[in-house]
């Protein structure tokens, strides 16, 4: 459930980084800032380091991201993708790319995030896309299990 959070965040800032192309730093403490309650006791919430990770690394290898998505977009540009559906593809990617965490359970979790911030439809594109990634990968070496 945490990671699953941590995608969430790492979503929500870079749909911010996005829109508006601010600083990552200023995006992160403006994050962080607007869940604050006005209330002086609350504690402020901690900060997570993986949805942390996630949003600079995506913001790190962009370009290579965007890449291996628009190898696999039939027809899309990246900039004409909705907004949150190329965001959900840029997190699963990196991903894919950089951590030891199973290919199936990253396109699921990309699955859950389209669901919940677009809609069925993309639910579908998403999945058509990461798992043409997922199959260069394999074929590449770079991925060693094919499920």
């Amino acid at each position: 459930m945490a990671r699953h959070r941590a995608r969430q965040q790492a979503l929500q800032m870079l749909f911010q980084w996005d829109l508006r192309r601010t600083p990552p730093e200023e995006i992160v403490g403006g994050y962080y800032g607007s869940l604050l309650i006005s209330d002086e006791e609350e504690p402020t919430p901690p900060r997570d380091e993986f949805a942390e990770e996630l949003f600079r690394g995506v913001l790190t290898n962009l370009g290579g991201i965007d890449e291996a998505i628009t190898r696999h977009a039939a027809h899309w540009k990246i900039g004409r993708m909705p907004v949150v559906d190329r965001n959900i593809l840029r997190i699963a990617v990196h991903e894919m790319m950089t951590t030891d965490t199973p290919a199936p359970v990253i396109i699921d979790e990309a699955l859950e995030l389209a669901k919940r911030f677009s809609s069925d439809e993309s639910a579908h594109f998403v999945n058509g896309v990461l798992d043409a990634v997922r199959r260069e990968m394999v074929k590449s070496g770079l991925e060693t299990k094919p499920d």
